[in-house]
């Protein structure tokens, strides 16, 4: 199972991913607010996958995701976006984002989404 970094700046929405993956068998290694705690959060934690939300305050998720892609090329982040950021979702993939995942969040589909990409 993986040791993921939840990226959020809504406490419930961390709290509703972490009850989720700790629920089937995932570490969250740590939790953040926003895109500057993000990249502090990734340095310390080394987690093997990031959820990350798209509109943050201070940073938002497209620039954290670059930001940490610089220092780890291998960085698996997934952004969690709601619908209609269609666009900020390109340009997180463009920034080096993996994979999204669409709010409100079916735990289906996140677990789908994080085996995807976290089974070796």
């Amino acid at each position: 199972m993986a040791n993921i970094l939840v990226v959020d700046d809504a406490a419930f929405m961390r709290v509703m991913l972490r009850t989720m993956l700790e629920n089937n068998g995932h570490s969250v290694v740590g939790e953040a607010a926003n895109g500057v705690e993000a990249i502090e959060k990734y340095v310390t934690c080394r987690p093997d996958l990031v959820t990350m939300d798209i509109t943050m305050p201070i940073m938002e998720g497209v620039e954290a995701v670059r930001k940490i892609r610089l220092k780890d090329p291998r960085a698996k982040i997934v952004m969690c976006s709601a619908m209609g950021q269609k666009a900020m979702v390109v340009r997180a993939i463009q920034a080096g984002a993996i994979d999204f995942i669409i709010k409100p969040m079916q735990e289906g589909k996140v677990l789908e989404v994080i085996a995807k990409h976290t089974s070796s």
